[in-house]
């Protein structure tokens, strides 16, 4: 009986002969060393390049060189010093309080239905009200002094801190409240074994959010009839077009702002190691 050959190259391939395809990667890839310094690395560079050929002109904007010296020159004079000081009280103070504020009106209306009735509504309303707006009124009732300047800071914190943070207690998945019933939890089990785990990505969230807000209204109340601080060295310089002194106050607040939010990115790594993003 003839024997029927079969060709190798009509053998159907099996998985083992069959090539490998590449895996798409679809993620933003291996993190990359110092990679958030790398942007304000080149935006120094351009400016320096165009301060070196002309294109800026020193009257508008001064050259890095021209800035770091009068940095230098405000340090050696301790008056960078006292501002920054005056400006660090106010945003820290500012923050504290609203931070906790917000953080406690968050628990309040997310874990109870008469909470959220008498204190979720006013709250959606500040978040739609821009906090400078509140202004003129706070400034008729606590007058133009350090504590109007806390007070507006905390205002503002304490928003970005509850919408967060509620949001994230009402995004609690309903299957473990019901395993929480199952276990016959108490309110105090219930809130730390389901509540304070599942608010924590919001808390982070709100923090960082809220370390931004601190900075941004610090700047718009140091240029309210204030003696101190880094915005009053601001304005006292651009009445006389000193636009270096206005770039070290710029620097200022970037550099704590960077700072502060990369504080709060440590603590959540830590503390919500556990999480996968794409990110880490």
């Amino acid at each position: 009986m003839a024997t029927e050959t079969v060709s190798v190259a009509t053998r159907p391939r099996t998985a083992a002969t069959q090539p490998r395809r590449k895996r798409r990667r679809v993620g933003p890839g291996k993190p990359i060393p110092y990679g958030r310094a790398l942007g304000p690395i080149l935006l120094l560079a351009i400016w320096a390049l165009a301060s070196a050929t002309g294109v800026l002109d020193p009257r508008k904007l001064s050259a890095p060189w021209t800035v770091a010296g009068t940095f230098a020159d405000l340090i050696e004079a301790g008056t960078l010093q006292e501002h920054v000081l005056a400006s660090l009280e106010r945003a820290v103070f500012g923050f504290l309080i609203g931070a906790v504020a917000g953080l406690a009106l968050a628990l309040l209306a997310g874990t109870s239905r008469i909470g959220e009735a008498l204190i979720d509504g006013p709250m959606r309303i500040k978040l739609a009200i821009p906090t400078i707006g509140l202004i003129p009124l706070l400034i008729l009732w606590l007058g133009i002094n350090e504590g109007f300047k806390i007070t507006i800071i905390a205002v503002a914190v304490a928003v970005y801190m509850y919408v967060q943070v509620h949001a994230g207690l009402t995004g609690i998945d309903q299957r473990y409240v019901e395993l929480a019933q199952v276990q016959n939890y108490s309110r105090w089990e219930f809130v730390r074994h389901v509540v304070f785990p599942g608010a924590l990505p919001g808390v982070f969230v709100g923090l960082r959010l809220s370390v931004t807000a601190s900075w941004l209204i610090l700047i718009t109340v140091e240029q309210i009839n204030a003696l101190s601080g880094v915005g009053y060295m601001m304005t006292q310089a651009q009445e006389y077009a000193q636009t270096d002194i206005i770039i070290v106050g710029l620097v200022i607040y970037g550099v704590f702002g960077f700072l502060s939010d990369a504080l709060v990115r440590i603590a959540e790594r830590r503390v919500l190691g556990w999480r996968r993003t794409l990110t880490n």
